[in-house]
């Protein structure tokens, strides 16, 4: 019986220092030796050196009333909390074919949907129905917005990333053809040259992964930037 102690003891000591001490200080190493930026976040300064988010997650661009500000390039929807919340990261796990996505009200581009109070409860009438509201949160409500923005015709195409959120809500890129049709928009309001913009977003424009997997993308927080050292 002492023998079978001292050796699961003797096990649970080695192996609560192999995995406990030994293993995260090794993971530890290899990510600041191989991967320093990504394993200490990937932070993005600004020109004075403050940190201003990470190239990982993506952020908004909105003025104090929630509006986009015209100036920066908009990043995809997100669903993640408020919006790019690290801590709430998810998608909003509605199909391409769900109503509340694609189905709007009556002569409106919002969608019926079931109201909630601050902490997610369902709101009742007295009859004890569920009470509902007018949401904006769909698709056709985005594209509007999108082809307001931007300028764009009533029936313009609009890239599926710029009204559909992404499976983490936190995606820091937008596709190459979203980009491009805001970068009117950025060139107009900044007083420059189209052409110019163009060029800024071919630099912060990053290949497929490894070559083959999903498309080339704009990292939005760095090509914003880059705008505001052109004045």
């Amino acid at each position: 019986m002492r023998r079978q102690l001292v050796t699961a003891v003797v096990m649970t000591a080695v192996l609560t220092f192999l995995l406990g001490v030994v293993y995260p200080l090794g993971v530890y190493a290899v990510g600041q030796v191989a991967f320093r930026d990504r394993a200490d976040g990937s932070f993005v300064t600004a020109s004075d050196g403050t940190v201003v988010g990470s190239s990982l997650i993506g952020q908004s661009f909105l003025d104090g009333d929630g509006a986009p500000l015209r100036k920066y390039f908009q990043p995809r929807p997100s669903a993640a909390g408020k919006g790019y919340d690290a801590q709430s990261s998810s998608a909003s796990n509605l199909g391409p074919s769900n109503p509340k996505l694609i189905a709007p009200a009556a002569g409106s581009d919002c969608a019926l949907v079931d109201d909630v109070d601050a902490t997610g409860n369902a709101v009742l009438d007295s009859s004890g129905a569920p009470v509902q509201v007018c949401s904006q949160d769909t698709v056709p409500a985005r594209a509007a917005a999108y082809r307001s923005l931007n300028g764009l015709a009533v029936d313009a195409q609009v890239p599926v990333d710029a009204v559909t959120s992404s499976a983490s809500g936190l995606d820091p890129q937008i596709s190459v053809a979203n980009a491009l049709l805001q970068a009117p928009r950025i060139a107009a309001t900044r007083s420059l040259s189209l052409e110019s913009v163009r060029v800024l977003v071919a630099r912060h424009t990053q290949d497929r992964q490894w070559g083959f997997l999903g498309e080339r993308v704009v990292n939005v927080l760095e090509l914003n930037l880059d705008l505001n050292r052109q004045g």
